[in-house]
């Protein structure tokens, strides 16, 4: 019941954030602190190249940040995916709980943080802790993440690392305000949810379409390419697929 009441608090926030002017001021805002989020409808659910869901997902999320102190800034945020179909055998139902924080230097944002998996559809969980760092500043923005999972396998958790090396480009589209966004990611995947070594290539490209000044909509397509154990049938058997969605984006 928890959890159906923080999906529908989820939406309820997407709806009232969406009809807030950008220019408007109130409580948060006047001290600094930012919310963010979006809700995203995929085709399937596919992370790190792991396909979890082979029907229709909607997947939210709600994030607050502190305001920007010479100390850094804190955030937390919760991210849910829920199945739209159930058509296979697979149980998408998920709530992870992330508290992030993050420094930023002249050159680049350094962040440390711990994500809780709660699979709610399987009953079981695992936990993950997060260093990376982020270059705004340079050409296609890289950014680099550790992922360390220390759950326990008999509880569900992944216990392995994974490594993220990720890049992005948005192209301004000519006379309009949309931009043609594209993203692509290699992630290392050693011992997480799979015996061995191996990894996924993530692309991505979509439009970035803006509806109001904080409210944004992006309709995508991505390919995930796997590659070693993850591919390997007699390992983790994960195939290369093509996935499609949209993403609503919200912000004030």
């Amino acid at each position: 019941m928890f959890r159906k009441m923080l999906l529908a608090v989820l939406a309820a926030a997407m709806v009232f954030i969406s009809q807030v002017n950008a220019e408007e001021t109130g409580i948060l805002s006047d001290l600094g602190f930012e919310i963010n989020g979006d809700a995203s409808v995929y085709t399937q659910y596919i992370w790190r190249g792991f396909v979890l869901d082979r029907d229709a997902v909607i997947q939210p999320s709600f994030y607050i940040g502190s305001p920007q102190t010479k100390l850094g800034k804190l955030k937390i945020g919760v991210w849910s995916s829920q199945p739209l179909q159930n058509n296979d055998d697979l149980s998408s139902e998920e709530f992870d709980y992330i508290i992030d924080y993050t420094y930023d230097f002249d050159f680049l944002s350094a962040s440390l943080g711990h994500t809780y998996y709660d699979f709610v559809g399987t009953h079981t969980f695992s936990r993950e802790f997060y260093v990376g760092a982020s270059f705004g500043k340079l050409p296609l923005a890289p950014s680099l993440y550790f992922y360390r999972d220390y759950g326990k396998s008999s509880s569900g958790g992944g216990l392995g690392n994974y490594l993220l090396l990720s890049v992005s480009h948005s192209i301004p589209i000519k006379s309009t305000p949309f931009s043609f966004d594209l993203g692509a990611h290699v992630g290392y995947n050693h011992n997480l949810f799979m015996s061995g070594d191996g990894g996924d290539v993530g692309l991505k490209a979509g439009v970035n379409m803006p509806l109001t000044g904080n409210l944004s909509f992006v309709p995508n397509v991505n390919y995930s390419i796997t590659y070693g154990d993850l591919h390997d049938k007699d390992v983790a058997n994960q195939k290369n697929r093509f996935f499609g969605g949209g993403t609503l984006n919200y912000s004030f």
